[in-house]
């Protein structure tokens, strides 16, 4: 595969965004890396950003947004060993 043109990093972002923006509405918690079902508003947004994106690509959106969501827990004072959901 070669690398995404403009017009389709674009498209790539904007599906990814829109994604997001959903999650943050819906299920603002959901990290998508996790095995945890997905929110059921936010499927078809899903399926968009996959098929708008690289494979490898929208593996590193996922990680990066668990790690943002992290990073922001850890802002506020989260202490992950009193973390008592699994």
């Amino acid at each position: 595969m070669s690398f995404p043109d403009k017009d389709a990093r674009e498209k790539c972002w904007t599906a990814r965004d829109e994604y997001w923006a959903c999650l943050d509405k819906h299920a603002p918690d959901y990290q998508c890396t996790s095995q945890a079902p997905e929110p059921k508003e936010c499927l078809q947004l899903r399926k968009l950003y996959q098929q708008g994106c690289p494979a490898q690509w929208v593996k590193h959106f996922d990680r990066k947004r668990t790690y943002d969501q992290f990073k922001q827990k850890m802002a506020k004072g989260y202490e992950p060993l009193n973390d008592t959901k699994q």
